[in-house]
């Protein structure tokens, strides 16, 4: 079992009641539970600044009726199979498409996949988010 360390924290009281709104708005149930997701989130980026595997997903809406649009979206991911762990197609209407990309490798390739497939001239909308493969996060 994971050994808890207690700590005190000062902060502005305008500060913490901003805190304590975010909390009640996300759903927390502790002050703890919140600290500890901010706290992982600034491990995940350092995870993607120092070269490590990660993991991510790439979300693009496209029209598909785009001049060779999706031939170009499907080369760009067989040049990155490598990285890719699934995919998703959905057809949103008779125009649109949304695929979501899992990647698992360096974040730099990662990075690189992400900014050819979002900007790749027709997709409307993409964004990459970037996780953690969660074996360094307690």
């Amino acid at each position: 079992m994971t050994q808890l360390s207690r700590f005190g924290v000062s902060l502005d009281r305008t500060l913490l009641a901003e805190f304590d709104r975010l909390i009640d708005r996300k759903g927390y149930a502790t002050r703890s539970e919140a600290l500890r997701d901010l706290i992982r989130a600034n491990l995940v980026e350092e995870e993607w600044s120092d070269g490590r595997e990660a993991v991510a997903t790439v979300t693009i809406v496209y029209d598909h009726h785009v001049r060779d649009l999706t031939d170009k979206l499907t080369s760009v991911q067989h040049d990155s199979q490598h990285l890719i762990v699934s995919s998703l197609h959905v057809h949103l209407d008779r125009d649109h498409c949304l695929e979501v990309l899992v990647l698992r490798g360096k974040g730099r390739e990662i990075r690189h996949v992400a900014d050819v497939l979002i900007g790749t001239k027709g997709v409307k909308h993409g964004q990459l988010v970037r996780t953690t493969t969660g074996t360094r996060l307690r």
